[in-house]
Formats: structure tokens, sequence, C-alpha cells
């Protein structure tokens, strides 16, 4: 039964263009969020934009995150010109507010995502958790749920998430 869940599960992560097979079946897992976001290449944007806010050492360290993860393409969906405001230096704080606001202390799976309505970020401000058609996190839907990494936990996600001002 577990080969039949493991195949149906990479086929599904096959078909939306994602490639987690390495993590997924390593269990000497060394891997950090921010290791299995850059190899696989769907979130050059996200990396961006950890790096421009000075985050890459906070999210390789310790632990455990949970990050929901916005796409290249969820990216994209912002209005023109907003991704290139938020990687201006000037703008370090205002990224870092909605970088922050996609991780959350702790290593939720999304077995324990049902059990939630909302989920404060390191942000400060608690993202609204809804399962009643699929998860979905705000507003964006949970494409890719518990990508395994050394110190936490990748929920992707199709829709960049902001915080209120």
């Amino acid at each position: 039964m577990f080969k039949k869940i493991t195949t149906a599960v990479l086929i599904t992560v096959a078909s939306m263009g994602f490639s987690f097979t390495a993590q997924a079946n390593h269990h000497g897992m060394k891997k950090d969020v921010v290791d299995v976001a850059v190899e696989n290449g769907s979130f050059t944007t996200l990396v961006a934009a950890v790096k421009a806010a000075g985050l890459v050492d906070t999210l390789k360290g310790k632990g455990p995150f949970t990050i929901f993860a916005p796409t290249d393409a969820a990216f994209s969906k912002l209005p023109d010109g907003t991704v290139e405001m938020l990687l201006k230096p000037e703008n370090k704080d205002k990224l870092t507010a909605v970088l922050t606001y996609h991780v959350v202390a702790g290593k939720v799976m999304a077995k324990d995502v049902i059990k939630l309505d909302s989920a404060k970020t390191l942000q400060g401000q608690s993202v609204m958790v809804k399962t009643d058609m699929g998860v979905m996190i705000n507003n964006a839907h949970v494409v890719m749920p518990d990508v395994k990494a050394s110190n936490g936990i990748i929920h992707v996600i199709d829709t960049v998430l902001l915080p209120k001002e």
C-alpha cells in the first residue's frame, strides 16, 4: 500500500512540475528548507527574496520551521513591479515582513493543519487556515503539502501571502 501512495504522490508532483523525490525518500536527510527550495528550481524568486532580506542564515537554522512557499508562478501573479520594489535595499523591512508572514514556528504537517483555523506567523500576524475545499492559507491553495527538510516542512502554495499593513 505504501508503494501505491508514494507512486501517486510522485505522479502528482511530477505533473505539477515539482521535483522533491530526493528529499521525500531520503531518511538521512541533510538538506534544510533553503537547500530544498534552491534545488527544486521553482522558487527562484522566493530564494532571491530570502537572500535580499538577509534571512538565509535564519532559515538554515535549527528550526523547526513550517514554510508556506510561493512558487515563481505565484510571485508572477503580483502586480507588475511589486517584486522589484520589494527587492530594493530600502524596502528590506517590508520584504522581511512579507517573507516572515510565510513562516510558522514548529513543524506543522498537513494532518495537523486540518485541526487549525489559524496559525501565528513569525511576522506576528496570523494566517487563516481553511480546509473545506482543499487546504487554503488565506487565499492561497496548498498545491504540494509536506515537503520534508532537515529543519522543517514546506507546503507549496500558489499565491503570495501579504500581511495586513
